[in-house]
């Protein structure tokens, strides 16, 4: 199949958008090109992104509320993360947190118009007594609220997937955060086959797998491409993109901030390599979009709203706004609980 580098030039981004509407999926090579792309093709490139979320997607916007259920106390590496073993700034250190502290934050999900209510626990992989007490509260969660429930919850033991999927976990999130290559630059304390396996697991039982990754870690652009295609070979619902936030006391602390057309720039690539996915502007929005956040919305479909793990965003009054402002419609919950 002939793809788009072959028969027209680099700049027709609105063929490019036509193209993968019919089926001609978009190499490498272009994908690259599109992080490439001078700053005077971005709006052509939104344009062509925002061809293609529409047709899958509407105009329509899903909102994802995250909590941080259990903070710091990690014994990985991850030279990104503040709550890593290798993390020497402050941050919130606590076990899980109770029933009535998960509901509150499920109540406010609600209250925040999300349809995804995201419980997120540090770690490498939860004990049997940390899954149990998941599952008890996701129980209690789907009798009070109409919200979809996504596990966060690191490297899966044998048959934990199946018990989650059981207490009506619909998604679990395990990103691949970067590519195969520089997986070691970012983490050596378990390996890019082992959030593979976590990922096949989760789909095996029945999950719908949410993954997608971090940009702006000192990667290079062919890293980028390379998980947007891993991603897409992996067959994931929804991809979260992270911009990296420089976290004093973390090892990457001294990464800089992109500039925003970058970030625009890799939020189409991924639309393009990932046509019907979800796709989510996820951590550090704020930080490297700036101005240009509302932009972001034409490739991709889905934003948190409020805070993220141990930072915070902006006010949900403000993406309220923006979502109006674009004339876009937010997702209302959808499950009917049970």
């Amino acid at each position: 199949m002939q793809s788009f580098c072959d028969d027209v030039a680099a700049s027709d981004w609105a063929k490019l958008a036509h193209d993968i509407l019919d089926g001609i999926p978009i190499s490498r090579e272009t994908a690259l090109s599109v992080l490439q792309a001078p700053d005077e093709d971005v709006p052509a490139l939104l344009a062509a992104a925002y061809d293609i979320r529409r047709h899958y997607f509407g105009d329509t916007v899903q909102l994802y509320y995250l909590i941080n259920a259990k903070s710091g106390l990690c014994p990985e590496d991850c030279r990104y993360c503040a709550q890593s073993k290798v993390a020497k700034g402050p941050v919130e250190r606590y076990a899980w947190l109770s029933l009535e502290e998960i509901l509150e934050g499920a109540q406010r999900a609600f209250d925040l118009k999300a349809c995804t209510y995201c419980i997120v626990g540090s770690g490498r992989g939860p004990t049997e007594h940390e899954l149990n007490h998941v599952i008890g509260v996701v129980r209690e969660i789907k009798a009070r609220f109409p919200l979809r429930i996504c596990a966060c919850m690191g490297i899966l033991g044998p048959g934990q997937a199946e018990k989650l999927m059981a207490a009506g976990v619909e998604r679990f999130n395990h990103n691949l955060n970067t590519s195969e290559e520089y997986h070691s630059e970012a983490c050596t304390t378990h390996t890019y086959k082992d959030r593979i396996r976590t990922i096949e697991q989760i789909k095996k039982a029945g999950i719908s797998p949410c993954c997608g990754g971090i940009i702006g870690m000192g990667e290079s652009r062919e890293d980028v491409v390379s998980m947007a295609f891993a991603l897409r070979d992996l067959n994931v619902a929804s991809i979260p993109v992270n911009f990296h936030i420089p976290i004093e006391g973390t090892p990457f602390e001294d990464r800089g901030l992109m500039d925003p057309r970058y970030a625009l720039k890799a939020l189409c690539m991924f639309r393009f390599v990932n046509p019907d996915r979800e796709l989510r502007i996820a951590g550090g929005r704020e930080l490297h979009l700036r101005t240009l956040q509302p932009l972001g919305l034409y490739p991709a479909n889905s934003i948190f709203v409020s805070d993220y793990l141990t930072t915070k965003g902006q006010a949900a009054q403000d993406d309220f706004a923006m979502i109006d402002d674009l004339g876009f419609e937010i997702v209302q919950p959808f499950s009917t609980g049970g």
